[in-house]
């Protein structure tokens, strides 16, 4: 990944007040091999394998388009989400790794990410993405028991999981995998301990642990409707929260953001890009991006169909359906919404700087009386466990 990277550390950036959060790209791969009945990513299934060849084409000219709106970054981060990744070719990943270090400076130690599910995980393929340069891979593992899995849509058993965990611990020093809680009422807190205990002994340091949600439009979404399909009350859901929050800070793994643990210095980087408000570029059919261009930060996506995508980035150079100017509000906004979520929480000096205004003073008291927020070293706000779980009903508060 070198290039054109000495000559794009020499441009000039647009000053931000979040620029020290670093540059972080995104590149979405949006095929799976099913479609899971929870999951409202934007993902696709197809009978025959895309054309890898024309699609490298293709991130190489959307990369150009993001870099030339965005010169003289260094890229912190690359993360290759989907969708499934891990159905890539390395000889894919490592051109579009390329394409990167030609149009922008990449950092030494840059962290690349690459999402994968344990059914298609290989020995043989996980050796490519990381000669490929990807040096860190995160797991969908979502389960830890198969008739869980069954009913969550997974076309893999627990023990092809484990087995796919041991194989990214050969390859990479950097793994992480997820694992989806409140799934049915039958979840016991008992269960779940047993489950998590399981999951640490298999982790490195870190683990995503997210609450099952009924998105908009999913299968579950219209089994949840018609009855059919039945979860836990938010009762029970906030009881085995409370147990995640107590067993992975037993053993090292404490939350820094409400879905993720990590043991201290190895929590994802791409990610925090996100939660700081920096800049992000996104690449691939249905990403987005924020990038801080002279025209002031801008609201990015792209067209979502694969296929379409394809067709207008051969075409257009990009396939860009969104490129909005924030306004000052919505930057603020947007660093409640995303700052909030993390345990350090948010730098009351940096909204200012964002939105052009201070938060409300006694907003602020009212919410910390509640026990909803706190304030932390350095004046940084924060939500408690509390807020955490109201984070929404939070950030509305504070923003109105």
């Amino acid at each position: 990944m070198t290039g054109k990277a000495a000559l794009a550390g020499r441009q000039s950036v647009p000053a931000h007040p979040t620029a020290d959060a670093g540059f972080a790209v995104y590149v979405h791969w949006p095929f799976c091999l099913a479609k899971c009945p929870y999951c409202d990513f934007n993902s696709h299934v197809r009978h025959s394998p895309p054309d890898q060849a024309r699609y490298i084409a293709a991130f190489r000219r959307e990369i150009a388009h993001r870099a030339a709106l965005a010169p003289g970054r260094t890229v912190s981060s690359i993360f290759f989400g989907g969708g499934t990744p891990s159905l890539m070719e390395g000889a894919t990943v490592g051109a579009i790794l390329d394409a990167i270090g030609e149009h922008w400076a990449v950092d030494p130690n840059c962290e690349v990410s690459l999402e994968a599910n344990p059914t298609s995980v290989e020995a043989g393929r996980f050796r490519d993405f990381r000669a490929a340069g990807v040096n860190r891979v995160s797991l969908g593992v979502q389960a830890l028991n198969d008739a869980d899995l069954k009913s969550l849509g997974r076309m893999h058993s627990a023990q092809e999981a484990l087995d796919a965990v041991a194989i990214a611990r050969k390859y990479f020093e950097r793994y992480s995998f997820d694992l989806i809680y409140a799934r049915s009422p039958g979840q016991t807190p008992a269960l779940w301990r047993a489950e998590l205990e399981l999951a640490i002994s298999h982790a490195a340091e870190h683990l995503s642990l997210y609450q099952l949600t009924i998105e908009p439009g999913t299968a579950f979404d219209k089994l949840f409707q018609a009855g059919k399909l039945a979860i836990p009350d938010p009762d029970a859901g906030a009881e085995l929260y409370e147990i995640t929050q107590e067993i992975t800070a037993k053993h090292g793994l404490p939350v820094y953001e409400i879905s993720n643990h990590a043991r201290p210095g190895a929590e994802c980087r791409h990610n925090l890009v996100y939660w700081h408000y920096g800049e992000y570029a996104g690449i691939g059919p249905g990403a987005h991006g924020r990038l801080v261009t002279a025209d002031g930060r801008m609201a990015q996506s792209t067209e979502k169909h694969p296929e379409t995508w394809l067709q207008r980035v051969e075409t257009d150079g990009d396939a860009l359906i969104e490129n909005e100017q924030l306004t000052a509000e919505a930057q603020g906004d947007e660093y409640l919404l995303m700052g909030l979520r993390l345990v350090d929480g948010i730098d009351l000096a940096v909204f200012e700087a964002l939105s052009g205004r201070p938060l409300n003073s006694n907003r602020i008291g009212s919410l910390i009386g509640e026990g909803f927020l706190m304030r932390k070293p350095g004046g940084r706000l924060a939500a408690t466990p509390e807020g955490a779980l109201l984070l929404d009903a939070l950030v509305a508060d504070l923003a109105a």
